[in-house]
């Protein structure tokens, strides 16, 4: 068995080593069947150290979400300061979103399946965090609508089908034969804007004047 990596001594980093292998946990063994005694062991971190940071599991599954919601939000509000096309930033917030869930399989399990486990009221808290990313999404739609790439199409449930894509990645991505997280947005938003059949697979510039081709 390889040796554990060990403990971080700084306070953000260890609490970082605990949501990691919290999430491994929980997204194999379910967030129901899962101990606090089970993460202590595979992090390493006693039980006084793991409630210096939580003060109980329904705190650790928030913080798990709320970290990764807020990691997700930080890194695309970074990547769209100064995109102004509305195709390029729904490009880019694919891309974002598949990066950071292929880098973390197990915190995209625990949020595709956990979210109703969620109690209050930390449901609210994380509802706050959703809510700014599901705005920030919306309003990609919004544009694409008011400029007649999206003329028919609903915001909302653009929005809530892309999620709906994008969060069963983990299901079936093998990145020994599937792209990357730059090309599967590439498909991806190609697919969702154009349609299988009516495209390549990959995103496509704008037509003049902004209508379809």
């Amino acid at each position: 068995m390889p040796d554990r990596a060990p403990i971080p001594r700084d306070t953000e980093a260890k609490l970082e080593h605990i949501l990691r292998h919290a999430a491994n946990i929980f997204a194999s063994r379910g967030f129901g069947a899962s101990s606090i005694r089970e993460i202590s062991r595979s992090s390493g971190v006693s039980l006084s150290g793991l409630y210096y940071y939580f003060e109980s599991k329904q705190k650790l599954l928030y913080l798990i979400q709320s970290n990764a919601f807020t990691s997700i939000l930080q890194s695309l509000e970074a990547r769209l300061e100064g995109v102004r096309d509305p195709q390029r930033r729904l490009l880019l917030f694919i891309q974002n979103h598949l990066e950071y869930f292929m880098e973390h399989p197990a915190e995209m399990k625990v949020l595709s399946h956990e979210e109703d486990a969620i109690e209050e009221p930390f449901r609210k808290e994380l509802l706050s965090i959703k809510r700014r990313y599901y705005t920030l999404a919306r309003g990609i739609f919004d544009e694409l609508n008011r400029d007649g790439r999206a003329a028919h199409l609903s915001p909302r449930v653009a929005v809530l089908c892309l999620y709906g894509m994008m969060n069963w990645v983990y299901k079936w991505h093998n990145p020994k034969v599937d792209p990357g997280a730059a090309e599967l947005a590439e498909s991806m938003t190609g697919i969702f804007l154009h349609g299988v059949l009516n495209g390549s697979g990959r995103a496509r510039p704008a037509a003049p004047g902004g209508n379809k081709p």
